[in-house]
Parts: C-alpha cells; structure tokens; sequence
C-alpha cells in the first residue's frame, strides 16, 4: 500500500464512506467495509477517525462540499441578478438530481444522529452547515454583484437551507422534476425580492 499524507487518507477514507453508506445505509456501514471499499487495511482506518462521530461529521462536511464546490461556481455574475441567483440554485438542483443517493443519505444521517444517544450533536452541526453554507454563498453573491440582503444574513441563509432541504426531500419522495424547478422558479424570485441590487 502506498504511503500517503494522512489528510489525503481522510478524504480517501470519507469518500469511501459516503459511497458505503448509500449503497449499504449508515447502521449496516461498518468500519471493516469502509476500509474495504477505500482498499486499506482496518488500522489504517483506525489511525485517520479515532471515533464513528469524527467519520459521521467528516461525511457530512464532505457532502455539502461537493454541493458548494459546483454552486459556488455557478453564482458568478450573470446579466441579471434574477439569472445569478437561478443559476446557483440550478447548479445545487442538478447536483441533487445527478446524485440522489448522497442527498438520500444526508437525510438517513440525520436521522441516525437524532436517535443515537451522544450523537445528537451531528444532527445539529448538519444543519448548522447548511446555514453558514447559504451564508457564505449569499456573501459571494454580495461581493460579486453587489447585492445586498434586506433581511439579516442569517436569516435569508437559515430560510434557504430550510427552502432547499424540504424540497430535496419532496423529490427523492415524489421524484417531480418538473413541479421541483417550478418551486425553484418561485423561490428564486423571493430570494431576488429580498435583495437590494
């Protein structure tokens, strides 16, 4: 096995993971088949998460990266801030639609969390996450247009992880596309409603 810096390791370990838990679900993941699945041996998973929680917050700190990597690109300046705004909502929904086994999961994650006794905290920073990741974007969007929120940041941010998670659940459910990016339509123009350009 190749040596290889012990962040890397992590990351390896993290994906693999994530691909283990949608496959198999969070109870029936096992360290033994996330080693397995990165092709490491069981210490090695040892050395890089001292613990489940540490595994289970690394895997859902990921998963939203993947979501922010790919609408982070997507909020550069577009003619209007009304296509700005769609296009970042665009990028998250393509992403949700691409990959539904990883935002199925994130759901199953928090679930898991909030019935095990100790681990009631991931559930809480999941979704702490996803409201400083609206934060974060809604700050790009600022610096790159020069929008700015008529309602605190935090507010608007906690509004758009509420917004997005429900209909994401809505659609791994119901499996409407097209109702999905209607809402997305709506929801869109809101959020341009509630900036001042």
């Amino acid at each position: 096995m190749a040596r290889m810096p012990s962040a890397e390791r992590r990351t390896q370990l993290t994906e693999a993971a994530i691909r283990a838990m949608t496959r198999d679900g969070v109870a029936r993941t096992t360290t033994r088949s996330i080693a397995a699945e990165a092709r490491v041996s069981l210490s090695v998973f040892h050395y890089c998460f001292d613990s489940k929680q540490a595994l289970l917050e690394a895997v859902i700190e990921a998963i939203t990266a993947h979501c922010l990597t790919v609408v982070r690109e997507a909020i550069r300046p577009k003619p209007t801030l009304r296509e700005t705004i769609r296009a970042g909502f665009q990028a998250y929904w393509d992403h949700v639609c691409a990959q539904p086994g990883e935002h199925m999961l994130t759901y199953e994650l928090t679930q898991y969390a909030l019935r095990q006794p100790g681990f009631e905290h991931l559930a809480r920073r999941q979704y702490a996450l996803y409201r400083d990741t609206y934060a974060e974007l809604i700050r790009q969007l600022g610096r790159d247009t020069g929008a700015v929120p008529r309602v605190p940041v935090g507010v608007l941010a906690g509004y758009l992880a509420a917004m997005t998670d429900g209909l994401t659940l809505a659609l791994l459910v119901l499996g409407d596309e097209k109702g999905a990016a209607e809402i997305l339509d709506v929801i869109t123009d809101h959020v341009e409603g509630l900036m001042d350009a």
